[in-house]
């Protein structure tokens, strides 16, 4: 369900609630695909009249195919409805070493990946990934793009479109979408990667029925989305849920963001590193990766570095849960393949800042971190035809993201 707007007078007229009945009819199918017209009209309340226009619109949109026939004991065969496998999404994670693109179905489907090393000049990342999209295009002449979704390890201003505050990638005010869209003729969404695992969650997971989600991110740095009875907090420019960047020790190591002692540089994939490397063991091109295996052969070292980091990460979540008392924190990160013994740490830490009732449950996201932000940028391209079908209203703080938690109107 949307949220109410009692300064928004504006009542609603026929044309938004065919957009909310065709959305809700696109989630069922997506949802319980394969699925038949009658099943439709019963899970949604709509009359199998209606039910029907709606689905013939989305045929010939291409959005949806017709699947198998059903048997029954008697009575005319159904006909099964499922999304078209041909609609596709370009989409890509950018991160500081290295980004990912893929190429996904309506449904979520990988069809095919590739990787590259991420240019330390924004305009050569720019013109890598135009270039990459265009050769996934030129390798799927038989699908229908819809859109390019990008998650970046940043904010973004929705007003400009300009990513404006990305430490780690070392970025400012670059037109990231824009050449883009001139070079593949696709419409661009971007969204910071902790914002994207929010719509991973929402839209592939469970999230849905949660009323109060943050999902951390941890990988180069930390981040946080945020998402609220049904919606994506995005704040003003779009910089709500930066809480890796919130000083823990003023006087701490100095940060990429140009503050101390941030949330981040004790919790992130580079503190580990850092903790390893300062008992004298580490040697060039030493990786995260290569900490994590060290680890997992009980390397006394690294385990060492792996406790530390985990400690602040729980340290740092109690911010998060005293201020917006969230029922649920998803983790991502490749630290979390060893959640079975660093989780519980991160656990004790939270239970210390909790004044009353039970802490929130934690857990790690049920995919690979990498997995996590691609789907989210998947998402953020299906929302606008899977979404209520408004544009939500641009309002002081920035427009917010509305998942698909809609009820069907009736006609």
């Amino acid at each position: 369900m949307r949220s109410l707007n009692f300064t928004n007078t504006q009542v609603a007229s026929s044309e938004t609630a065919r957009d909310i009945n065709r959305s809700v009819v696109l989630n069922l199918i997506r949802r319980r695909q394969p699925i038949s017209r009658a099943d439709l009209a019963r899970a949604s309340g709509l009359q199998r009249s209606t039910v029907s226009l709606i689905t013939e619109q989305l045929i010939r949109e291409k959005w949806v195919v017709n699947g198998p026939v059903g048997r029954l004991p008697r009575g005319r065969r159904p006909t099964f409805l499922r999304l078209n496998d041909r609609r596709a999404i370009l989409v890509a994670d950018v991160r500081p070493i290295q980004t990912t693109v893929a190429v996904a179905d309506a449904s979520g489907r990988f069809l095919s990946q590739e990787s590259l090393q991420t240019p330390s000049d924004p305009q050569k990342t720019v013109s890598a990934l135009a270039a990459r999209f265009r050769h996934q295009m030129e390798l799927h002449r038989d699908l229908l793009f819809e859109g390019i979704g990008i998650s970046l390890p940043g904010r973004f201003d929705e007003s400009t479109r300009r990513v404006i505050f990305a430490p780690n990638l070392k970025w400012s005010g670059v037109d990231l979408g824009g050449p883009i869209e001139r070079a593949t003729g696709l419409r661009v969404e971007l969204e910071n990667a902790a914002n994207a695992c929010v719509l991973a969650e929402a839209w592939f997971g469970h999230a849905e029925h949660v009323r109060g989600l943050v999902v951390v991110t941890v990988s180069e740095g930390v981040g946080a989305g945020v998402f609220i009875e049904g919606h994506l907090v995005r704040g003003r420019k779009g910089m709500a849920g930066e809480f890796g960047h919130i000083p823990l020790d003023p006087n701490g190591p100095a940060c990429a963001c140009g503050g101390q002692g941030c949330w981040e540089v004790y919790a992130s994939n580079r503190a580990a590193l850092r903790y390893y490397h300062e008992s004298g063991s580490a040697s060039d091109g030493f990786t995260f990766q290569d900490l994590l295996t060290l680890s997992e052969a009980g390397d006394p070292l690294a385990l060492s570095a792996l406790d530390k980091m985990a400690k602040a990460i729980g340290r740092g979540m109690r911010t998060i849960v005293v201020a917006l008392a969230p029922e649920e924190i998803v983790v991502v990160g490749e630290f979390t393949r060893q959640w079975e013994r660093l989780g519980p740490m991160i656990e004790a830490e939270i239970k210390g800042a909790i004044p009353i009732g039970n802490p929130p449950r934690i857990r790690p996201a049920a995919v690979d971190p990498r997995v996590a932000r691609l789907r989210g940028a998947v998402a953020l391209v299906l929302q606008k035809h899977f979404g209520s079908g408004q544009r939500p209203s641009e309002e002081q703080d920035g427009p917010r993201r509305t998942l698909p938690r809609l009820a069907a109107v009736s006609t």
